[in-house]
């Protein structure tokens, strides 16, 4: 079998080697989706079943309705539930620390081993293993217990598997190459099932969410000559709905699916908290830039924000840093 990441692989065996009989928290990131969910459990499991690690998966957020199929056994713990009592902190998935949420960055102001796939990581933790060309974390991680030969149980391969078939849009983004591919296939011979996962994922939408659809398809603003859309979900469609936060996966991707349109933009007003989503459909973008500006972060081609600011506040200068940026990223 080739080596998927034979340099991360084998830095990655030197630190859970030394993590045995020791109590370890695997941070992932808020709001947490379905890499962030795969790649906790699959790493939580490893270090457990294969290094003899006393690892529990913490999250400041729930384990969303369509991702909690997959965490089987696994020690899950949501931070409002209880003080996160391990001595030593892992993480994945996750560009920065302050995305733990103020509760586990506060608990674990120290990070031993960062495994992410985000090139926004800003690098925080004593070992570093980031892998900006990887399609999801699941993929890093995969790849480097298949390097090292490590067992891997069909709970785990599930968990793998749904990392990298959501953080590649089913397999639709550019991020996808061969390598995920061949990863996946022995994901499968491990136990991963794609039609059960995709079960879960995809055909279990709520009434809510699609109630909450129609809201924002409803929003749509062009600019830039139709080659940027953005949406708007104010507080006047939660209410209507009864949405809540998990309701809106996947949604900025209707905005960037339309033909035509280059970066889609989902914004978000919920009980004053302004949130925003960024996809582009070509790398070039850099929509992790873009976000950057609005004091968030993530991939060329995925990103998100935090502005911090009131949604009539928000939306003129969004408007005007999309033309700017549009106009500088061709």
């Amino acid at each position: 079998m080739n080596k998927f990441f034979p340099e991360h692989a084998a830095r990655f065996d030197e630190v859970a080697r030394a993590l045995k009989g020791r109590k370890v928290a695997v941070l992932g990131h808020l709001r947490p989706d379905g890499d962030c969910i795969g790649s906790q459990v699959a790493l939580t499991r490893v270090l457990n079943r294969h290094f003899g690690a006393d690892a529990v998966a913490y999250n400041g957020h729930p384990v969303p309705r369509a991702c909690a199929p997959f965490v089987g056994d696994t020690p899950y713990l949501q931070a409002a539930e209880g003080s996160a009592v391990q001595d030593i902190a892992v993480s994945v998935d996750c560009a920065d620390p302050s995305r733990f949420g103020e509760i586990l960055a506060t608990q674990y102001p120290q990070v031993l081993l960062n495994v992410d796939h985000h090139i926004s990581n800003t690098q925080y933790a004593q070992h570093n293993l980031v892998e900006g060309g990887s399609s999801a974390t699941g993929e890093l991680l995969a790849g480097m217990f298949l390097d090292n030969d490590y067992p891997i149980d069909p709970v785990t391969a599930q968990a793998l598997y749904v990392g990298i078939a959501t953080d590649t849009g089913q397999f639709r983004f550019s991020s996808t190459t061969y390598k995920t591919f061949e990863i996946c296939c022995h994901l499968m011979e491990r136990g991963a099932d794609p039609a059960a996962a995709a079960m879960s994922l995809y055909e279990k939408e709520s009434p809510a969410k699609i109630a909450l659809l129609q809201h924002f398809l409803s929003s749509f603003e062009f600019l830039c000559d139709g080659r940027v859309c953005i949406g708007v979900l104010n507080q006047a469609a939660w209410d209507a709905t009864g949405a809540d936060k998990e309701d809106t996966e996947g949604l900025v991707d209707y905005a960037r699916s339309i033909d035509g349109v280059e970066i889609g933009v989902l914004i978000e007003e919920n009980i004053g908290v302004v949130k925003g989503s960024f996809r582009a459909k070509d790398p070039v973008h850099r929509v992790d830039l873009l976000a950057r500006q609005f004091n968030g972060g993530g991939h060329a081609c995925a990103a998100g924000f935090n502005p911090k600011k009131p949604l009539n506040e928000l939306l003129p200068q969004l408007k005007q840093a999309l033309q700017e940026h549009f106009k500088n990223s061709k």
